[in-house]
């Protein structure tokens, strides 16, 4: 029998890298840049906490119980301070350098990937582990903790209310993005950088502030789908390339939402749904070798949203009109 009240906390657990990372690249997006070094920067954000939990919890002497805010606050800054870092690293090269934002995208993402297995399997080796993993379990319980009266109230608290704080936390920064980009003058201002920086730039608007602004958020925003990931969802374990393609899926997911943030809180859970539904296959059915079809569902439904957002030809379904491009003010 297929589960609800046991599928819905996991789709949701599954759906909240996504939202972090689409939340992220939406707001870069609507300043015209696009960033497809996404997965990078998750995983950079990722390694970059671990590393920070890690030298913490290695720090206290045996015996010692951890300080709860101390092994939240310290991963949490580090894993800023990474995806940040690679969105000053994106912004340079697309901003000022002007260089192609398809290609810096990928490569940042190769760049991100393999930085966090090179120091994935340092802090491997300098734990001395037997299993190419690194347990951070202390840490782990600090970010996985649910509400404390989650557990009194049966199915409705093991839907709503098990989750760690992060999860909580991606909801309302996609509510307030979402806000953000539709109802304030700084959102109105992201938006015109996006349509057309010459126009943006001509109406007095410093075009370079907001995409490297906006660029920057998203990426430390996207940085903490990472971190959840590993810290929440992985209950604290970290192994190289185990991320798998979460980055890819958050890229796509923006697609889906049509650059809307507001929506992207209900389609990351119906996405997560989606990418672990071949678990839930009874095992008793002929047509277990095609599990892995099931992986491809959330890209079917990114195609079919892209078709018909493009056959209605409305312009709010529509990417920014200065997506990808560079702009140039000598130019204008």
């Amino acid at each position: 029998m297929f589960n609800v009240a046991a599928f819905i906390p996991r789709a949701v657990a599954q759906g909240i890298p996504l939202l972090y990372g689409s939340t992220g690249e939406i707001l870069t997006e609507k300043s015209g840049n696009l960033n497809l070094g996404i997965p990078g920067v998750m995983y950079v954000g990722a390694i970059s906490g671990v590393i920070g939990a890690f030298y913490y919890e290695h720090s206290i002497p045996a015996g010692t119980p951890i300080n709860g805010f101390l092994a939240i606050f310290i991963p949490m800054l580090c894993s800023l301070l990474g995806s940040f870092l690679m969105g000053m690293l994106y912004c340079f090269l697309t901003v000022t350098l002007k260089a192609n934002q398809n290609v810096t995208g990928l490569a940042m993402t190769t760049f991100g990937i393999g930085f966090g297995n090179f120091f994935g399997g340092s802090l491997i080796k300098i734990s001395g582990y037997d299993v190419p993993s690194i347990a951070l379990s202390a840490t782990s319980a600090c970010f996985s903790k649910p509400l404390p009266f989650a557990g009194k109230l049966g199915w409705f608290g093991s839907v709503f209310l098990s989750y760690g704080f992060l999860a909580y936390l991606g909801i309302i920064i996609a509510v307030i993005a979402g806000y953000v980009l539709k109802k304030t003058r700084v959102g109105l201002h992201l938006r015109a950088v996006g349509e057309s920086s010459a126009t943006a730039d001509a109406a007095g608007i410093n075009v370079t502030r907001y995409k490297y602004v906006a660029t920057t958020l998203g990426c430390m925003i996207a940085g903490l789908g990472g971190l959840y990931y590993v810290m929440d969802y992985a209950c604290g374990v970290w192994s190289n390339d185990a991320f798998g393609d979460r980055g890819w899926l958050a890229i796509a997911l923006v697609i889906f939402t049509i650059w809307r943030p507001n929506i992207s809180i209900f389609a990351s859970i119906l996405f997560g749904g989606l990418y672990i539904l071949y678990l839930y296959i009874p095992s008793g059915m002929d047509h277990m070798e095609y599990k892995e079809l099931y992986k491809a569902i959330p890209y079917v439904f990114t195609l079919i949203v892209l078709v018909i957002t493009s056959m209605r030809n409305k312009r709010e379904d529509q990417p920014p009109m200065g997506l990808g491009l560079s702009y140039f003010r000598e130019d204008r």
